[in-house]
């Protein structure tokens, strides 16, 4: 089987030769720490972990993932010095401070927010998400002609990735005041989230027009280590009206059928059966920190695909903790099907190279 071929069976639980092999993603900071452990400047062009060619290429039109797609952004910038640390704007318009010269590997203090009002929104955030802004499909043609092309030639599955309602609400408010906005302010809620469908919709539209999607990916984070950070009710009321109406649409508009795809950490099991509500069929990554065993989870949702699931702590454990933790997994989902392993988030920089190569090794013995 080639790279499309293993992607699509997965998705429909076909047989397959064998699990799809990728990564969620690895930090910089890890590929800096194995560099001086040993890994070759050319380890991608050796493919020395063993990942398989792309079998899913972007669509390529920019709609978000952690925050939302701001036409124009917010400038990037120092607000303030204060020695070891400095508070900047993100292109995000949110204040946080940071570590001087460090932006990744630790959690941020949130200072502020876009939206405090309705005022805010209306007059300085929404005009930045105006759907009709022709500065957002700039180069929509030649990435979406390339996208064709691959979906064409190599029968290339072909996704498209998007801010999730609960995560564009929370860049949008913070995750403090929005819990209180969506009491408080129910009405300014669903006037950004009718924002949201508009710029969702008509950003998929387009897209469409120049190739059908297989998959629609939306970055969502509603999870923590305990479940839901709202109310079952709640996303039944701000959120899930929203989706159904933006996967009907993408749906009906094309022949090809088109995944929806959930990406949240944290405890996700009391997520799952809302967003089966929302035609969800693919979901990650599964945070074994937070209590998922995609073993157990694959028995209750025998019918969902499945990606991540490999606990990132076990992989800096070293050897004898990954082979058991592997063989905890892989066999019993091999047999399941419906399964992509990977590390349950970034492989941080506690991982050596060392631990990192022996699960790679371990993991193509096993998944087939």
């Amino acid at each position: 089987m080639n790279s499309p071929e293993r992607y699509r069976a997965t998705y429909s639980f076909a047989p397959i030769d064998r699990l799809v092999r990728r990564e969620f993603y690895i930090w910089g900071e890890a590929i800096e720490r194995w560099k001086g452990e040993g890994l070759p400047d050319d380890y991608d062009q050796q493919n020395l972990f063993g990942f398989d060619p792309p079998g899913m290429v972007e669509a390529g039109l920019g709609m978000g993932w952690c925050e939302p797609p701001f036409v124009p952004g917010y400038e990037d910038k120092v607000v303030r010095d204060e020695g070891s640390t400095e508070i900047i704007q993100d292109s995000s318009g949110r204040w946080l401070r940071v570590f001087k010269g460090r932006r990744h590997g630790f959690m941020p203090d949130y200072i502020k927010h876009p939206v405090t009002s309705l005022k805010d929104w209306e007059e300085e955030v929404r005009p930045r998400l105006d759907a009709q802004d022709e500065r957002r499909y700039a180069r929509l043609d030649e990435r979406c002609t390339a996208a064709r092309v691959s979906q064409e030639r190599d029968a290339t599955m072909v996704r498209q990735g998007m801010v999730g309602g609960y995560m564009y609400l929370r860049a949008l408010m913070g995750p403090e005041d929005l819990l209180y906005a969506f009491v408080d302010q129910p009405d300014l809620i669903h006037a950004m989230m009718r924002q949201w469908l508009e710029i969702m919709d008509a950003g998929l539209q387009r897209i469409q027009e120049r190739v059908q999607l297989d998959e629609l990916a939306i970055g969502e984070d509603i999870c923590y280590n305990h479940g839901l950070l709202i109310s079952p009710d709640m996303v039944r009321e701000f959120l899930l009206p929203y989706y159904q109406q933006v996967v009907r649409s993408a749906r009906a508009r094309q022949k090809r059928h088109l995944y929806f795809y959930v990406d949240t950490d944290g405890w996700c099991v009391p997520a799952i059966p809302l967003y089966l509500e929302a035609g969800m069929e693919v979901m990650m990554p599964f945070e074994v920190a937070s209590g998922c065993d995609v073993v157990q989870i694959g028995r209750q949702y025998p019918d969902l695909v499945m990606c991540g699931g490999i606990d990132k702590r076990v992989l800096a454990a070293g050897p004898d903790a990954i082979d058991a933790h592997l063989q905890h997994i892989i066999p019993p989902m091999l047999q399941r099907g419906g399964y992509i392993p990977m590390c349950d988030h970034g492989v941080p920089d506690d991982v050596s190279f060392e631990n990192y190569m022996h699960y790679r090794r371990r993991m193509c013995e096993m998944d087939h």
